[in-house]
């Protein structure tokens, strides 16, 4: 059973950092690209970040050099890193594993940003 569990959303008031984790189970996870995605309310999810297997990162240009994707796989675990942060960030972030093995998500954290 693949299970993706996220954690670290909460309350931060403008300018603040956070940071997401997600754990996943049940996966080969080094095998898998691992993403970030959000969604504020009356909108369509969006991408956040990814990280390949490798290690390579892509961004949406809108949280380029404010967040920071990286993994660990010793302990099948994705971080998002978010600094500087804006109303407009405010969502609820999911995870998601992506392979041709398959595809999940987890069932989000909600960040919201407010002063």
């Amino acid at each position: 059973q693949v299970q993706l569990v996220e954690s670290g959303g909460g309350l931060v008031q403008p300018g603040g950092s956070l940071r997401l984790s997600c754990a996943a189970s049940g996966i080969i996870f080094r095998a898998y690209t691992m993403g970030w995605y959000r969604q504020a309310p009356g909108k369509e999810r969006e991408l956040v970040a990814t990280i390949t297997s490798v290690g390579s990162t892509n961004y949406q240009d809108s949280v380029k050099g404010r967040c920071t994707i990286s993994r660990d796989n010793a302990k099948n675990t994705v971080y998002l890193q978010m600094s500087g942060l804006k109303p407009e960030d405010t969502a609820v972030y999911y995870c998601n594993a992506a392979h041709f093995w398959g595809n999940y998500w987890g069932k989000g954290t909600l960040v919201t940003v407010s002063s």
